[in-house]
């Protein structure tokens, strides 16, 4: 079973190299030497672009790795920021004092009576948000329908009044023409005596 050879470290190359300056290789043939020197010379030109590559390949990895954590840093930032101010705004609508909490409503058994069928079904009655806008809807027509009643009353009031000031003015005139009656009958009367005794002497 064989086995994939590691290429030489930059380190095992520059001792190669030192070792063809030391004295065992002085008895070798200069150009042999001159050619190992070359070829581990460009081996280890070889062995600095590919460490160069890969510091390159590195550093680009390390870059889109950084802009990526960046990118999540930067969206865990926003979705921080929505939340505080989520949290914000639902306090808000919890502290909201809205008028309806001072409206004095129809009681509950009042209401589960006279409501029509569907604003008090079992579903409505269980969900509490839906059953306060019916109780809110039914009181706000209630209060059209009394208002509305109000003003016909006011209006049958009014013509009852003018139709009664019209029965007094009425009345009046008749208790005005019966005392002129009386007074005109009163003087007739003392004139009739008045001849009576005349008559009698």
């Amino acid at each position: 079973m064989s086995t994939t050879a590691l290429p030489p470290s930059p380190d095992d190359v520059i001792e190669k190299l030192r070792d063809l300056v030391s004295p065992s290789y002085l008895s070798q043939d200069t150009a042999a030497v001159h050619i190992r020197a070359t070829a581990l010379i460009g081996r280890l030109k070889s062995l600095n672009r590919a460490a160069n590559l890969a510091t390159r390949a590195h550093k680009d990895a390390t870059g889109a790795a950084r802009q990526e954590m960046d990118q999540s840093h930067l969206g865990l930032q926003n979705l921080l920021y929505e939340k505080r101010h989520l949290e914000r705004e639902i306090e808000k609508c919890r502290q909201f004092a809205s008028i309806y909490q001072d409206i004095p409503l129809y009681p509950l058994e009042e209401f589960k009576q006279l409501a029509p069928e569907a604003a008090r079904s079992e579903e409505v009655l269980q969900d509490e948000h839906q059953l306060m806008l019916n109780r809110l809807s039914f009181e706000l027509a209630e209060r059209q329908r009394l208002d509305q009643k109000r003003k016909e009353l006011i209006q049958q009031k009014e013509e009852l009044l003018k139709e009664s000031r019209g029965k007094v003015a009425t009345l009046e005139g008749v208790k005005t023409q019966i005392e002129a009656l009386m007074k005109a009958a009163s003087e007739v009367q003392k004139k009739v005596d008045e001849i009576v005794q005349t008559s009698a002497s």
